[in-house]
């Protein structure tokens, strides 16, 4: 088991937010935290506690000018520690090795290659010829239904048909090579991990990160138990370095 730590960047500054405040229709959401420190500050810090494989991701809608804003500052953060941070948002087959030429280790995609509620086999065999299957992370992210645990998409707004389940692992595991799962009722409440969904990811044939809802340490030995020890995790809101209680010092402790 892993720590992954992560820099989320909104209209150009780091910050954590309640993941499913994040909509089309608005650029405001609902923040636990902001700060004026710029990206390239938390990847240098991640390099001095070596700490490789975060997540850098761009919450704003592609194609505006706040996307533009965030993504020179994932450039920068990429910049102070290359070729072992992870870029995600907004990317697709056009635009992946220019993340990836600026220093970040793989490329994080969820809505381009689950286009229209469903796989698209094109799209993922296209950006994995983009950058190579070593450097792509298919993120999993779902939502619990009645109907299993649904791939959500378009920054979480939409279901897909897909469940995240051993076969899904087993279908795109040769186009990747990890995946990165978020719990999208759980993302930035701080209310605890989903136990039934680590479960899950517990059965993955490649690297798997889990996200949302760590808030305490007794939910990381949890995933650690749950996911017998193969199971990754990332900390947002709670960790000290974006005003939580959890101390990133103690939170490494748990995993060396």
């Amino acid at each position: 088991m892993e720590f992954r730590p992560c820099i989320d960047i909104h209209n150009g500054k780091v910050k954590q937010i309640v993941g499913s405040s994040v909509t089309d229709s608005s650029d405001k959401v609902t923040e636990n935290f902001s700060t004026d420190s710029g990206a390239a500050y938390f990847a240098k810090l991640y390099r001095s506690k070596d700490l490789p494989g975060g997540h850098v991701i761009i919450l704003d809608k592609k194609g505006s000018p706040a996307y533009e804003l965030s993504k020179q500052q994932a450039f920068e953060a990429f910049a102070a520690y290359p070729d072992h941070l992870m870029a995600g948002g907004g990317i697709d087959d056009k635009c992946a090795k220019e993340f990836i030429d600026a220093g970040a280790s793989h490329v994080i995609v969820t809505s381009f290659v689950f286009s229209d509620g469903v796989l698209n086999m094109d799209n993922l065999k296209a950006i994995r010829d983009a950058v190579g299957a070593q450097r792509l992370v298919l993120d999993l992210s779902c939502k619990k239904t009645e109907h299993g645990y649904l791939v959500a998409t378009n920054r979480w707004q939409m279901l897909t048909s897909e469940e995240v389940d051993e076969a899904l692992f087993e279908k795109l595991s040769a186009y990747c090579d990890e995946f990165l799962v978020h719990a999208v009722d759980m993302e930035g409440r701080s209310q605890g991990i989903d136990e039934d969904l680590i479960r899950i990811l517990a059965s993955s044939p490649k690297s798997v990160c889990y996200a949302g809802g760590v808030s305490s340490y007794e939910d990381i030995k949890l995933i650690g138990q749950i996911g017998k020890g193969a199971v990754n995790f990332t900390v947002g809101s709670k960790l000290d370095i974006f005003g939580g209680d959890l101390g990133l010092e103690e939170i490494i402790s748990c995993t060396r």
